[in-house]
């Protein structure tokens, strides 16, 4: 249960997102740069469909999309509430191809369009004892902005990957493999990506920036079995053939 609605995340997540941007070097008019905004749009425009087919049309009417590359060695991309993306060029070379690129950004949409954010929120206020204040904003409560920023790690970590459960982790692979497919990009990749995502930490555990996530063998099998799945979905907003992996 999220007890913290959009109308008090959205502002403060999109003025994060806005330090963020500011204090960082924002990449544009470059195919890198064009690559995110077109898979973006893509994965967006996904999501709506997918949703309103299932029973959620508007869900999406307050948010504000927007992708951006930045500059950074960082392993690392991430999707605030609202649709605000942001991808790092240090996981370029593990995404290696635009298919990979859908898988990340399926998986990262999908942890917004879940919730997961709202619901982590709401659980460090249970956990600290404080009253849901609903007509309050973020930004004119330092204590909800500080459990905001606690959160969602935006000030200290540079807006690094959300610390997920693994459930929800598993929500979101689950998620994001049918919106990459309903997008056109080929599911099969996902399973793939994740090969080079273990490959990357040494085929140990994963990457520093998901911890408290799935193991990459589990992860792996996990999304080559939801990989047919996702293409019966894409069936059914006529998605019968896949953009070339490359």
């Amino acid at each position: 249960m999220a007890f913290v609605g959009n109308d008090q995340l959205f502002p403060s997540a999109f003025a994060q997102y806005n330090q963020v941007l500011t204090e960082s070097s924002v990449i544009t008019g470059t195919k890198d740069a064009e690559m995110i905004t077109r898979v973006g749009q893509r994965i967006a425009v996904a999501a709506e469909r997918y949703l309103t087919a299932n029973g959620f049309e508007g869900y999406l009417e307050d948010y504000q999309w927007e992708y951006k590359l930045i500059e950074s060695e960082q392993v690392n991309a991430w999707c605030m509430p609202g649709g605000k993306i942001a991808f790092y060029t240090g996981i370029l070379p593990i995404a290696a191809n635009e298919t990979g690129i859908a898988a990340i950004m399926g998986h990262e949409v999908a942890h917004a369009l879940a919730n997961h954010g709202q619901q982590r929120m709401s659980a460090a206020y249970v956990q600290q004892g404080l009253a849901v204040v609903g007509n309050v904003a973020l930004s004119n409560d330092d204590q909800a902005l500080g459990i905001f920023n606690q959160s969602y790690g935006v000030v200290s970590n540079v807006a690094g990957m959300l610390p997920f459960s693994r459930s929800h982790e598993t929500e979101a692979d689950q998620i994001g493999i049918y919106l990459m497919a309903i997008a056109g990009y080929n599911p099969d990749e996902a399973s793939v990506l994740w090969e080079r995502m273990k490959a990357n930490s040494g085929g140990e555990s994963p990457p520093a920036f998901l911890s408290s996530h799935p193991s990459n063998d589990s992860r792996i099998q996990n999304l080559k079995s939801l990989s047919e799945k996702a293409k019966v979905e894409a069936k059914k907003f006529g998605v019968t053939s896949f953009r070339p992996i490359n």
